[in-house]
């Protein structure tokens, strides 16, 4: 019996992981408290999964709310 290769998906369209114009918050020091909010750049899991795909002003609406939960803590 000869196995079928797994179907080839297109890939996604990904922005650049490193924007000029929004840098990564990240400081590698990553970390998830009980919130699922990582202690090192206080960004939220799901923000952390979106923003390889992000444009440059969702990035900043999420680096915006990372400093809001940073300031809180």
């Amino acid at each position: 019996m000869v196995s079928q290769p797994a179907p080839v998906r297109p890939p996604k369209p990904l922005f650049s992981n490193v924007s000029p114009a929004v840098p990564s918050p990240c400081i590698s020091l990553c970390r998830l408290d009980e919130q699922k909010v990582c202690l090192g750049c206080f960004r939220h899991v799901e923000d952390i999964r979106e923003w390889r795909s992000a444009d440059d002003a969702r990035r900043r609406v999420i680096c915006t709310e990372a400093e809001q939960r940073r300031a809180r803590a």
